[in-house]
């Protein structure tokens, strides 16, 4: 089991390569793109959305990987209730929905307030996962370029 692990922190450095704001910037895009109830399209949707603000693609992907099982029902609800509450609607939302087609059968009320409400709870988070990811890279950085000099010493 450590050794599965470690290799996978081996190869996330490796496939993290690059400026820590250029990082920092896909993962908030696939941060953000994972609260929005795009289920089957997400990785697409922030990889394209990568490619356009010229972040890190493949950290985009990765930050599709907030929503998952366990964090679909709780970010969908939350989403759910931050849109109705703005937009002043009143409908049931059966939390148990898992893709876009499920949710936009739920009506358009429905659609809309999850849509809002990912929206809006996805700007701060992507701003935390921005600023989080951040730190972090340039931790990892200096580290990698001190092991890469004395590495290169006689």
């Amino acid at each position: 089991m450590l050794f599965n692990i470690r290799q996978f922190i081996i190869r996330f450095k490796l496939l993290l390569q690059g400026d820590p704001h250029y990082i920092a910037k896909g993962m908030s895009i696939g941060v953000f793109v994972s609260i929005t109830p795009t289920i089957p399209f997400q990785t697409v949707i922030a990889v394209a959305l990568a490619y356009v603000f010229r972040g890190s693609k493949a950290a985009a992907a990765l930050g599709t990987w907030f929503s998952n099982p366990l964090t679909i029902p709780l970010v969908y609800l939350a989403s759910y209730q931050t849109g109705m509450f703005l937009l002043g609607y009143s409908s049931p939302f059966d939390a148990t929905c898992r893709s876009l087609s499920e949710i936009v059968a739920l009506g358009l009320d429905v659609t809309l307030a999850i849509i809002t409400g990912g929206v809006i709870i996805g700007i701060p988070a992507a701003i935390a996962a921005y600023f989080i990811t951040r730190r972090i890279m340039k931790k990892i950085h200096p580290r990698k370029n001190l092991d890469d000099d004395t590495q290169n010493t006689p």
